[in-house]
């Protein structure tokens, strides 16, 4: 394991902990995607099957619990605790317009055709687009809270950080999972999509800040607000 690895874990879990601690201290889920929690819920559950069969490490088996107990608490806070505060109106993605070429393409295109394999394939490939109805969200709303801003950010971070994990990877041991690197890469893309927006609203600033401005405003926590779509 590598230092790559442990970070983008270590990421993942801040943003993870970053969308509880805020969901929990406002009593409110506002501007949070419930759909996008359901799905990373289902990619975790799908994904650590094994949890119970497969050894590897402390480490590793620590961090599976930790990840399935903070995305199954998070979707209890929102259509459980908080479901009041819950912005239904507005977390309109239609989920089968992303579960259905899922399923599919995990029995096209997997290394086993084994219930486990399929179904850690799925999980790879459903992560890999489980942030869109967050994006949706943002993008219908034109805006994020900063705590929401600081998760996809940490999102985003986690997805880098791995794409440089399995770069590392190749490099030392000639390992390359090709489904995971290239659903890595299409996640990864879709981050760069949120913060190539993130960046653009700052260009009513000074033109000498113009790539700075965001980031300022990002950093003294006041709210983003994003381009209303077309």
């Amino acid at each position: 394991m590598n230092v790559f690895r442990i970070l983008g874990d270590l990421s993942h879990l801040l943003a993870m902990i970053l969308l509880l601690g805020k969901i929990w201290r406002s009593k409110c889920c506002a501007g949070i995607s419930g759909k996008s929690q359901i799905l990373f819920a289902l990619v975790f559950t799908t994904r650590y099957l094994d949890l119970f069969t497969n050894f590897i490490s402390i480490y590793n088996t620590v961090m599976k619990l930790v990840f399935l107990l903070c995305a199954y608490v998070t979707v209890y806070m929102i259509y459980g605790k908080f479901r009041k505060t819950f912005d239904s109106e507005n977390d309109t993605f239609r989920l089968e317009f992303l579960l259905v070429p899922v399923i599919g393409l995990s029995f096209l295109e997997n290394y086993s055709f084994t219930p486990l394999e399929v179904l850690w394939t799925f999980s790879i490939y459903l992560e890999s687009v489980a942030i869109l109805p967050q994006l949706f969200m943002i993008s219908k709303t034109g805006e994020a809270e900063t705590i929401t801003t600081h998760y996809l950010f940490f999102l985003g971070l986690y997805r880098a950080l791995y794409l440089a994990n399995w770069i590392r990877r190749y490099q030392t041991e000639g390992f390359y999972d090709q489904i995971a690197v290239v659903s890595g890469v299409v996640q990864t893309i879709f981050y760069c999509d949120f913060f190539y927006l993130y960046v653009t609203k700052g260009r009513c600033w000074e033109n000498t800040a113009v790539l700075l401005a965001p980031a300022i405003q990002f950093l003294k926590g006041k709210k983003l607000s994003l381009p209303m779509p077309i």
